[in-house]
């Protein structure tokens, strides 16, 4: 009798047009997905800047682009150049400080059109999802949500960026992608959740940013 076989396959992926639908349902009365964030977070974390305080931490704003390729959605996400200063060699979301008299909107899309050239005019910008206080670089993080339709043609800045990650939200949403690994700080190991997608890891901030995504669009990710 040949035995029984098992497969795990992860459901289909939303249209665009879903997910733009809830988004924008979710910036209209915006839920709080700290669950879906807190399975991603790195552990012992570093006290994040308490809420009440986050006016004095520096304003960062993140992209958070969603787009057609393929015939599937995916998410833009970057590889950080490997001689910068902070985060180097790591994967994250266009974006960057907010400069004085900016919109968060703005920032996001300054930030992806100096890393990788994407044309702010191609971006529609649905809205923001909770913000992320990050104490290790004492920044706060906007995460502003954004969706093109047209084709991407992006030109990674030098020494910033080394390599643009099209990454389906399938792979994001696949449980199989989702693993635990560990990292070294000089008083103690830090146990790391995170995304494994195109031979990279997706953890930290990023991470939790993309868990909150998938939390908005009702397909959160279970525990690692």
């Amino acid at each position: 009798m040949r035995a029984a076989v098992s497969y795990c396959v992860a459901p289909a992926s939303p249209t665009l047009y879903q997910i733009e639908a809830r988004i924008l349902s979710a910036s209209a009365a915006p839920p709080r997905h700290g669950d879906a964030r807190r399975r991603l977070a790195p552990a012992p974390r570093r006290e994040p800047i308490p809420l009440a305080d986050a006016g004095d931490a520096r304003p960062a704003a993140g992209l958070v682009l969603l787009y057609p390729r393929d015939g599937a959605p995916h998410v833009l996400l970057t590889v950080r150049g490997g001689h910068l200063a902070r985060h180097a060699g790591q994967v994250s979301l266009p974006g960057g400080a907010v400069e004085p008299g900016e919109t968060m909107r703005d920032a996001a899309l300054r930030e992806a059109a100096e890393e990788v050239g994407l044309e702010p005019a191609r971006v529609r910008v649905l809205g923001e999802l909770s913000i992320l206080p990050i104490a290790a670089s004492g920044f706060v993080l906007h995460p502003v949500v954004g969706v093109t339709e047209r084709e991407l043609r992006l030109r990674p800045a030098d020494g910033e960026v080394s390599r643009v990650l099209h990454v389906p939200l399938a792979d994001l949403r696949d449980p199989r992608n989702l693993r635990q690994g560990t990292y070294w700080r000089p008083e103690h190991p830090i146990r790391a959740p995170y995304f494994a997608v195109q031979e990279e890891r997706v953890w930290g901030a990023t991470a939790m940013v993309l868990a909150e995504l998938l939390a908005v669009l009702g397909e959160g990710p279970g525990d690692p």
